[in-house]
């Protein structure tokens, strides 16, 4: 009964008068620029994230298949299974830099541009760990098959590679411009 009173207190007390009326729409633009850049920080680091350990997984598994076989295959083995985990740092680095510009009266232009900053390595980091890993895992393949040349399959892997870059590139001049 005495906590029910005491509740009871506490929700009048922090309930607004009845003439002060509580305006959220203005609470949220106030802050909104700060939480549209924060999406995109995490549209960055996640989506590039979740390529490149989808990518990783499909070929260390294929590289623990590698290893059944023959286990001086290792270095192999370890070089392609950690190409496509770029991408997911690409992205760490570019929300990173985008959290260092997210301050709490950041309008919403400014928190809009920056989440757009995080789109091309979220996005393009994405498709290209997935794809990576389809590279590199046929790479695992051709180290089984024929073990000096897995060297060529890593550089053929790292011609998608290049496509993480130009977008983690354009994300960087995004972020300082924006």
């Amino acid at each position: 009964m005495n906590l029910t009173l005491l509740f009871n207190a506490i929700a009048a007390a922090s309930a607004p008068a009845a003439d002060q009326a509580v305006d959220t729409a203005s609470k949220f633009f106030n802050w909104g620029g700060a939480a549209i850049a924060l999406i995109g920080a995490a549209i960055a680091v996640v989506l590039a994230g979740i390529g490149s350990a989808i990518a990783v997984k499909n070929v260390a598994s294929a590289g623990i298949g590698l290893l059944s076989e023959d286990p001086r295959q290792f270095m192999p083995a370890l070089v392609l299974s950690l190409l496509p985990s770029t991408q997911g740092i690409y992205g760490f680095v570019i929300a990173f830099m985008m959290l260092g510009k997210v301050s709490a009266d950041m309008n919403f232009t400014s928190g809009f541009s920056l989440m757009l900053a995080g789109l091309p390595i979220g996005i393009v980091g994405f498709m290209s760990a997935i794809f990576q890993g389809k590279v590199a895992a046929s790479g695992i393949q051709l180290a089984a098959k024929q073990p000096k040349h897995w060297s060529r399959a890593m550089i053929l892997t790292l011609l998608v590679e290049m496509f993480a870059l130009l977008s983690f590139i354009i994300s960087i001049f995004m972020v300082n411009n924006g």
